[in-house]
């Protein structure tokens, strides 16, 4: 059964004020914004969140205001993994309590714990959600453990862990997936939402779309609809974007992209930094000849 909470999901960025602190009001504003173009759900949170250095404390408070800001118009999805069962365990309980509508776990990141550890850890906090969905976020780059398809395929046995967000680049552990279960997939990379369409992909868990999310909606509803040739276009045309949005570590250009914009969603807190004058000079190049800075000029 398709346990979907949509087909472009937002992993929104956190606004910050000038002295570091998280501006809430910026991020309910943010959080309208995507709503209104083109996202189906949003991740608050997560990588793109900057979630390393965000409080418990922060975390929920950020969650309770985008909650309050979509209003029932988008899923909200809770970002609460770590590396301490424990830990996500309690902010699972946290976040459940505050209306979202599923959680995203991330793969237990330097402590490397074998299959067992896995799946012990997502059973916990399958059981810690109460019911909601849990999508399980392997992304081996940043977690350096890569959860196999066999292992997926296993937890996908729990009945409310519906799907991965799938940011390992190598499209046959997708396409493995595929044939041993019915696990739902969403793309972790921006360049994988469409190879995944082709695969059966419920869509992505996406950054450009910040700037871009009527485009990468359409694209979805254009691949579902047979016209895979205009879904395949415009992911061509939006390739530059989502190269120049990963020149350094996310999310710093897609934060810088977004003040460019007109949204002001502050700095990076460290350890990221701001963009580089001269990252930021290949940015605007490749958002003027996507004409996406005419109309905040």
């Amino acid at each position: 059964m398709n346990k979907s909470v949509g087909d472009i999901l937002t992993a929104m960025v956190t606004s910050f004020h000038r002295d570091g602190s998280v501006n809430f009001e910026g991020t309910a504003a943010l959080a309208s914004f995507l709503v209104e173009n083109g996202s189906d759900g949003l991740v608050v949170s997560g990588t793109t969140g900057e979630s390393p250095t965000l409080t418990d404390n922060e975390k929920i408070d950020l969650i309770r205001v985008v909650c309050d800001a979509v209003a029932g118009r988008a899923t909200v999805i809770a970002g609460t993994g770590s590396n301490d069962t424990a830990h996500s365990v309690e902010l699972t309980h946290r976040a459940s309590e505050k209306g979202i509508d599923a959680i995203l776990a991330v793969t237990p990141y330097y402590n490397k714990p074998p299959k067992a550890g896995i799946i012990a850890h997502f059973e916990a906090l399958a059981e810690a959600a109460q019911g909601k969905p849990v999508i399980i976020y392997n992304i081996p780059g940043r977690c350096v453990t890569n959860i196999e398809p066999e292992t997926l395929a296993e937890l996908n046995r729990i009945d409310n862990i519906v799907a991965v967000k799938q940011a390992n680049p190598d499209l046959e552990e997708a396409r493995r997936l595929t044939e041993i279960c019915d696990m739902g997939i969403y793309a972790g990379n921006d360049d994988m939402v469409f190879p995944l369409l082709e695969m059966g992909g419920w869509g992505g868990i996406c950054v450009a779309s910040h700037i871009v999310g009527p485009q990468m909606k359409q694209m979805v509803e254009l691949h579902r609809a047979g016209r895979v040739d205009e879904a395949r276009a415009i992911d061509d045309s939006l390739k530059p974007l989502y190269e120049v949005l990963f020149l350094t570590s996310n999310p710093i250009m897609i934060k810088a992209a977004l003040n460019m914009m007109g949204h002001k969603v502050g700095d990076v807190r460290l350890p990221l930094v701001p963009a580089t004058d001269e990252e930021k000079v290949e940015l605007r190049r490749v958002l003027e000849s996507l004409e996406l800075l005419q109309q905040h000029a």
